[in-house]
Formats: structure tokens, C-alpha cells, sequence
């Protein structure tokens, strides 16, 4: 059983990353805040028991401290966010994976352990799905390659999570649905998050 983690990060670049939330906080707590997202996202992917493919949005960089040993880097296709995760799944199916998972850095939530158990749930389910709170989602898992469920989908909106499921259930795969977590986009989310 060959199962593959897909991790999309953006390069942690000053202006480039959590804009939404830069427009409130600047650039600089952004950043600050996104090196948090990304330590979390980290861990996470370190705890997961399966190979990491971490997809970087510009290059991929071999000194950073994602350790080279644990993480197969690569950098994300051209096009826009549904052309780059079919992209990822398409390579992961290629190499052989029978279970794929792709989550970005957004979910300080996210943990190993809810990781394996997705993993776990494509034994018995067609595909997996963690639900964010803000409509979209923190996690999609497969066993093989839908196409459709990258195609023409209003990414960034709130219909994003229930789109997917509707187009999952249209081709009669069965889902199992993961907690409902939050993604970190804007300061409200954040101020939430630290509140806990």
C-alpha cells in the first residue's frame, strides 16, 4: 500500500503569503504568522505515516527546514489552484500511490493524527474530505484520479466544500467526512484561532 501526502506551501516571501490577512495585520505579522502555519502544517506532515510531497508555489528549497530526508520537494504546476492539484494527484497516481491526501498550510488544526486517519478511511471510503469552516476545505483524499473535482470550480468561495461533495456524489463515490475545521485566511480567523 502506497500512500502519498501532498503538501502545498507557498514560499515564505514578504508580500506574497496571506495577503488577506496582511491587508489588516502587514506584511511582516503575516509572515510571522504564516512561519506558525507552516511549523504546524510540519509537524503534522511529520506524523503522518505515508511518503510527504511538499509542493513550494515558486521553488523548491533544499535549505529550508523542511529536512530534504522526510520530504520528496517539488514545485507546483503552472495554471490555477484545480490545474496544480490535479497536477499533484496525477503524480502521485503515476508513481503508484494507492491513497493520495492533499492539504495546504492553512489549518493549524490539522495534526498526524487526523492525517493517518484520513488515510485509514480510504480502506473503506471512495474519497475523503476535511470540511473548513469558511465553505471551502483543509483536506481532500482519493484513491484514484478525478478529474472533475478539479475542473471549473469556484475556488476561494464558500461553495468550494459542498461542490466537491456534490460532484463526488454525481460519479457515486462514497465520502467520509472528517471534523470541520478552521482555516487561518484573514485576522478574524486568526484572533479566533489564538483564543482557544
Amino acid at each position: 500500500m502506497r500512500r502519498i501526502l501532498l503538501i502545498f506551501i507557498r514560499n515564505p516571501i514578504p508580500g506574497t503569503v496571506k495577503t488577506r490577512l496582511a491587508s489588516t495585520v502587514g506584511n511582516e505579522e503575516a509572515l510571522r504568522i504564516y512561519h506558525f502555519l507552516l511549523e504546524k502544517t510540519r509537524q503534522a506532515a511529520l506524523d503522518c505515516q505515508a511518503e510527504r510531497w511538499l509542493y513550494y508555489s515558486h521553488f523548491a528549497d533544499e535549505a529550508d527546514s523542511w529536512p530534504n530526508e522526510a520530504f520528496h520537494k517539488k514545485v507546483q504546476s503552472p495554471g490555477d489552484l484545480g490545474a496544480r492539484m490535479a497536477s499533484a494527484f496525477e503524480q502521485a497516481f503515476e508513481a503508484g500511490a494507492n491513497r493520495a491526501l492533499i492539504i495546504g498550510s492553512d489549518c493549524p488544526e490539522l495534526d498526524g493524527a487526523l492525517l493517518n486517519s484520513a488515510f485509514d478511511a480510504l480502506d473503506e471510503a471512495d474519497g475523503v474530505l476535511g470540511p473548513a469552516n469558511d465553505g471551502g476545505y483543509y483536506l481532500l483524499g482519493v484513491k484514484k484520479m478525478h478529474p472533475e473535482l478539479f475542473q471549473d470550480m469556484p475556488w476561494s468561495t464558500e461553495s468550494v466544500g459542498p461542490e466537491t461533495l456534490r460532484r463526488m456524489a454525481a460519479k457515486g463515490l462514497s465520502v467520509h467526512l472528517l471534523p470541520e475545521l478552521t482555516d487561518v485566511d484573514t485576522e478574524e480567523d486568526w484572533i479566533k484561532r489564538i483564543r482557544r
